[in-house]
């Protein structure tokens, strides 16, 4: 077996990898208001999630084609297979700290970060597509922005229709609604995120020159559909308890705003075939509801950490990403 065809299937194992942790890591975002409000059970809201999400990686394939062709060029990167192996490893380890310490950091911008990294340790900032990268960057930075501006506007028309309802009984009507909203929400989680190693696969293949197209090939589609479905039903306790209390005490009305809000916007993001990061909009969309609801009911100072941390991933990413690639470069 020659090490070109061994490192390809090292990248395939490491992708899908990255798409079982991505799976338990940004998945239990999806479902965590379901489950802080007893909406669901969380046995019932993981095997929920875990289907839908490998619905929703088996209906779109646009944002992996985002990432096969507009960070890098996949036809003439130097040592293309050795800087996707790198961005992989690193993203994986980012992700599975962050996931220890109950951090929901971003997958994406490990993901994103680390492919440039990697890239540009291998050959410098020309090797970057700059302007397919900064129109993910601007995905990456807006769709929070947008997700707190919705989520606060779509609880105050909420809040003002419901305003003369029981406060018991229309919480106990919107339990039901949110079970529908998590299923909703972990759909449009699985038609943005597990796109990402899909992309990665591609851009390997395409640079180990197993395949000229950057068209998804099917068994990369239904691979990364039931990494990530696999990596939900595993759960991310860790990660719910943070977005799901440490945020703000969600109740179902909230937690149906927050849900709809985080739908939305991923899949908005998902149809105009760009990468966004499912933890900032549904962490944003809670923070959103809860500042419309009850600024002071905000525990910011979670957030804060949260946010610190969502700006120091890229650059931490690219750092490893790129310190990687040189180890593997020695390596192989």
């Amino acid at each position: 077996m020659d090490t070109l065809l061994i490192i390809t299937i090292l990248i395939v194992f490491f992708a899908l990898a990255f798409d079982f942790i991505n799976g338990f890591h940004d998945t239990a975002n999806a479902i965590a208001t379901s489950v802080s409000t007893k909406a669901l059970k969380p046995r019932h809201a993981i095997i929920l999630a875990a289907v839908m999400n490998f619905v929703g990686a088996m209906t779109f394939t646009g944002v992996a084609k985002t990432i096969t062709k507009d960070i890098v060029d996949p036809f003439t990167l130097p040592n293309g297979s050795i800087v996707i192996m790198a961005a992989l490893i690193s993203a994986i380890i980012w992700n599975l700290v962050t996931w220890y310490f109950g951090i929901p950091s971003s997958s994406s911008h490990a993901l994103i970060g680390s492919i440039a990294g990697a890239a540009i340790a291998a050959a410098g900032f020309s090797s970057i597509k700059w302007t397919g990268f900064l129109k993910i960057i601007e995905a990456l930075i807006l769709s929070p922005i947008l997700a707190f501006g919705v989520g606060y506007l779509v609880y105050t028309i909420i809040k003002i229709v419901f305003k003369n309802n029981n406060l018991t009984k229309t919480n106990k009507q919107f339990r039901r609604i949110q079970i529908l909203t998590a299923a909703v929400q972990s759909y449009a989680h699985g038609t943005n995120d597990a796109q990402k190693a899909m992309g990665i696969i591609t851009l390997a293949l395409i640079a180990n020159g197993y395949t000229e197209s950057t068209d998804i090939q099917l068994w990369v589609q239904v691979s990364c559909a039931l990494a990530m479905g696999l990596g939900t039903s595993i759960g991310g306790w860790k990660i719910i308890k943070t977005v799901g209390g440490k945020i703000m005490k969600i109740r179902p009305i909230n937690g149906v705003a927050a849900d709809l809000t985080g739908a939305a916007i991923i899949f908005g993001a998902t149809l105009i075939h760009l990468p966004v990061s499912t933890t900032h909009v549904i962490s944003s969309s809670i923070l959103g509801v809860g500042s419309a609801h009850r600024i002071k009911g905000v525990k910011w100072g979670t957030a804060q950490r949260m946010i610190i941390t969502w700006f120091i991933t890229l650059p931490i990413s690219a750092t490893v990403a790129g310190l990687i690639y040189y180890i593997l470069n020695f390596i192989f």
